[in-house]
C-alpha cells in the first residue's frame, strides 16, 4: 500500500505547474471558465458606483495617503506606480478605488484658482465662475478626452497580446490625474509669485521665465504619463509617449524667440471666457 501511496506523489505535479497547466487549458478550452474564474472581482459599472459612492464619505477616505502621492508626483513619481501595482495584485484593478486623491485635487484647483482670480483682479461671480471652468473643463473634461484617447490607443496597439487583460479607464483617468497636479501647481501656485513684478512685463527675462513654468508643466504632465502606462507590464513600446519632450522644447525655443509668451497669452485667454 505504502509503495502506490509513493507512486501517487512523486508522479503527481508540484502546485505551480498545475496552476499553470489550468491556467493555459482555460485559454484554449472552447468551454467557458468556471463562474470563480474571473480577471476581475468587479463589472466596470460595479467598481463606478462605488468609486462614486466613496466620493461622500469622508471617514473612509485615506487624506495621508493621497498627500504623500502629491508629494512624490514632484520628487519621485516613479514610487507612487509601485502602489498601483500593488493594487492590481491585491484588489485586482490598477485604478484608484479611493476618491481621495480626486477630492484633495478638486481642493488644490479651488484654492490655487482663488489665488489666480485675484491676481487677475476678477469679481466675486467671476471668479466663482473661474473656478467652476477650471475644475469641471480644464481638468475633469479634458481629463476624460485624454483618458479616453489613451485608453483606447493602449487597449488598440500596445498590448503585447490580445489575452492580456484590458487597461481599465478608470486607471487611464487616474494617470491624467497624476500628470495634471506638478503643471497644476506650477502654473496656478508657483507662478503667480512672479506674475505682476516680472512675467507680465515685455522684457526677454520675462517671457523667458514664463515659458520656462510652460515648459516645466508640460514636461512634468508627459513624464508621469509616461511612467503611469510603462510601469504596466503587458504594455510594449510605450516609450513612444516621451517623443512628445522634443517637440515641446522645441516649441519652447521657438516661441522665446519670436517673443511670445505663453503665459500671458493663457492669461488673456483666462480673462476672456469668464468676462
Amino acid at each position: 500500500m505504502s509503495q502506490y501511496s509513493h507512486v501517487k506523489y512523486t508522479q503527481s505535479p508540484t502546485p505551480s505547474v498545475v496552476s499553470g497547466y489550468s491556467s493555459a487549458s482555460r485559454l484554449h478550452s472552447p468551454l467557458p471558465p468556471p463562474v470563480n474564474h474571473r480577471r476581475d472581482c468587479l463589472s466596470a459599472t460595479s467598481k463606478s458606483y462605488k468609486y462614486l459612492r466613496r466620493l461622500l464619505k469622508f471617514n473612509q477616505m485615506d487624506f495621508e495617503f493621497a498627500l504623500w502621492q502629491m508629494l512624490y508626483l514632484f520628487a519621485a513619481p516613479q514610487k507612487v506606480y509601485r502602489n498601483f501595482n500593488y493594487r492590481k495584485q491585491t484588489k485586482s484593478q490598477f485604478a484608484r478605488d479611493d476618491p481621495a486623491f480626486l477630492v484633495l485635487l478638486v481642493v488644490c484647483l479651488c484654492v490655487t484658482s482663488l489665488g489666480f482670480a485675484y491676481v487677475l483682479g476678477l469679481s466675486f461671480w467671476q471668479s466663482i465662475s473661474f473656478i467652476f471652468y477650471v475644475v469641471f473643463v480644464d481638468c475633469i473634461f479634458v481629463g476624460i478626452i485624454i483618458a479616453s484617447f489613451f485608453w483606447a490607443v493602449t487597449n488598440r496597439y500596445l498590448r503585447t497580446n490580445s489575452l492580456e487583460p484590458d487597461i481599465e479607464w478608470g486607471y487611464a483617468f487616474d494617470v491624467h490625474l497624476n500628470a495634471f497636479f506638478p503643471p497644476l501647481m506650477l502654473l496656478h501656485f508657483i507662478q503667480l509669485f512672479f506674475y505682476n513684478w516680472l512675467i507680465s512685463q515685455t522684457w526677454f527675462i520675462s517671457r523667458f521665465l514664463g515659458n520656462t513654468f510652460w515648459l516645466l508643466a508640460m514636461g512634468y504632465y508627459v513624464y508621469i504619463t509616461f511612467l503611469g502606462y510603462n510601469c504596466i507590464p503587458h504594455l510594449k513600446n510605450t516609450r513612444i509617449i516621451l517623443i512628445a519632450l522634443p517637440i515641446i522644447f522645441l516649441l519652447f525655443l521657438v516661441v522665446t524667440i519670436i517673443g511670445w509668451n505663453a503665459t500671458i497669452s493663457f492669461v488673456n485667454f483666462y480673462k476672456y471666457r469668464v468676462y
